[in-house]
């Protein structure tokens, strides 16, 4: 156990290589997981051996606790789980090896990355880049594939947006997430690796198939798994991504929360890459992603976001799911056309949750104009994910050209009620059972601010349900949700 051991990476090349070193002393082994990824060192503790078995946990700080489990496969490798409140995360592998060994990984660490504080720009606000009018819609392939994803699995994944008929209901974005990232050259240019051969042939076929390239790294010197991010790079990497044909940059905070501690800074930080963005000419979605910190809607529009995240990482779980979407979808003060909350990309069809779950991911994700960013491998979907992806009824209730987020009106222990009014004149209405019974949910119109009968439409039944004089009730499954339309009867505006 004593020792050097590398983090095997799970999707070479490009990947920085994480060290772990573990130590004796006087009150057991302790050690020290350094992580390229974040540009931090982390405490080990409370490291347990017994029969090939091993348990530590290690301190990630603002980031709490985590507790890795797993055993030795032979004496030089040893093959560990994270487990968390929520699931366990994918085996990772240990390998033990010589201080000659530890001192070459190393020397692989690029020796252009900026891991210092950089000269910020003074905040003052960008101007609107005149994108995102309504919440973008594509996928992205960190959910399904993590750092993984190479050329090949893109131009599948356009090929199925178009075939399944998910471009023409208005996915268009086709989204690489960490793991493309290469190496700089000795002009600070920043190149794809091995997985991806030619970026620009790449947004090439994607743009003829009538979709949208787009890209991702991170504010700090490296990104989540460890690649090369654009900290003190962000002109050249802005231009190298207009160059290519980028339309999308998602922008992750990750290794840059090591350097950078107060709202300011991130700020500026975020500015210096949107204005970098912007002065390339080329229209690009810019992405925040930055967790929700600093009451980033206050600011988002300022640094040319057009959409920020309200929250942690959404799980394929329900309860993650719910947690992000119900209680930390971000203020809808600050979501309109051009800007957008996002409580992360959609897990539907990603098999963590049931048919009824995922029914309720796409209802809520809608009520709250949220980008809806698909996350499964939609080369292999079942007819009950298909439908509800495709389900136009709802989408148009998510791009509804209003741009008003919905809000919740009342709250009945696990049964809730939403509001979203829209351009036309019109009500999105959501009757959400959050409880793990069958419930019967009801509304009254008057109580949520309705005047008169309402023309109402079930939008998952895809179904006119008349006129209702003064509400409407119906049991709802556990887990489930229902969408209705509701429009005024008789003279309009007499809500």
């Amino acid at each position: 156990m004593v020792g050097a051991w590398i983090v095997q990476p799970r999707s070479p090349p490009g990947a920085l290589i994480d060290t772990v070193i573990f130590t004796q002393g006087k009150g057991g082994v302790t050690g020290v997981w350094n992580s390229q990824g974040q540009q931090a060192a982390y405490k080990i503790s409370s490291v347990k051996v017994h029969e090939g078995s091993v348990s530590f946990k290690v301190s990630y700080g603002t980031f709490g606790n985590g507790v890795w489990r797993g055993k030795f496969s032979t004496q030089d490798e040893l093959r560990i789980t994270f487990v968390g409140e929520d699931a366990s995360g994918p085996a990772t592998i240990l390998q033990r090896v010589s201080p000659a060994e530890l001192a070459e990984v190393q020397a692989e660490v690029p020796k252009n990355l900026i891991t210092h504080k950089i000269q910020l720009p003074a905040l003052h606000d960008l101007p609107s880049n005149g994108l995102s009018l309504t919440p973008p819609m594509g996928w992205n392939s960190w959910n399904k594939f993590a750092p993984t994803i190479d050329d090949e699995a893109v131009r599948g994944i356009a090929d199925a947006l178009v075939s399944s008929g998910l471009r023409d209901a208005g996915y268009i974005y086709v989204n690489i997430d960490d793991g493309w990232q290469g190496r700089r050259d000795q002009e600070g240019v920043l190149h794809p690796n091995s997985k991806f051969p030619d970026m620009k042939a790449l947004a090439d076929y994607v743009h003829s198939k009538g979709l949208k390239l787009g890209i991702y790294n991170s504010p700090g010197p490296v990104s989540c798994g460890g690649y090369v991010g654009s900290h003190g790079y962000e002109t050249q990497d802005a231009t190298t991504f207009a160059r290519w044909g980028i339309d999308f940059l998602k922008y992750d905070w990750c290794s840059a929360g090591s350097i950078y501690k107060t709202q300011p800074e991130m700020q500026a930080l975020y500015q210096k890459m949107g204005a970098a963005l912007q002065a390339t000419g080329r229209p690009i979605v810019y992405s925040l992603c930055q967790y929700g910190l600093f009451d980033v809607g206050t600011w988002g529009r300022k640094v040319g976001g057009n959409l920020w995240r309200s929250s942690e990482d959404v799980a394929d779980k329900w309860a993650s799911m719910s947690s992000n979407g119900f209680e930390n979808h971000g203020n809808g003060d600050y979501a309109a056309p051009g800007g957008w909350n996002d409580p992360d990309m959609l897990e539907i069809g990603n098999g963590g949750m049931t048919v009824q779950e995922y029914r309720t991911h796409m209802t809520l994700w809608s009520m709250l104009a949220a980008p809806l960013i698909l996350g499964n491998d939609i080369r292999h979907m079942s007819s009950d994910i298909k439908e509800i992806l495709l389900n136009r009824e709802v989408i148009a209730i998510d791009q509804d050209s209003l741009g008003r987020q919905g809000r919740r009106v009342t709250r009945k222990g696990s049964s809730e009620v939403w509001v979203k009014p829209l351009a036309d004149g019109s009500t999105a209405v959501a009757l959400f059972n959050r409880g793990g019974k069958d419930t019967e949910i009801s509304v009254v119109w008057s109580d949520i601010g309705f005047k008169g009968a309402q023309k109402t439409r079930d939008l998952w039944q895809h179904a006119d349900l008349g006129e209702r004089t003064h509400g409407y009730g119906t049991f709802v499954p556990a887990h489930g949700s229902v969408l209705l339309r509701t429009t005024a009867s008789g003279e309009p505006g007499n809500r």
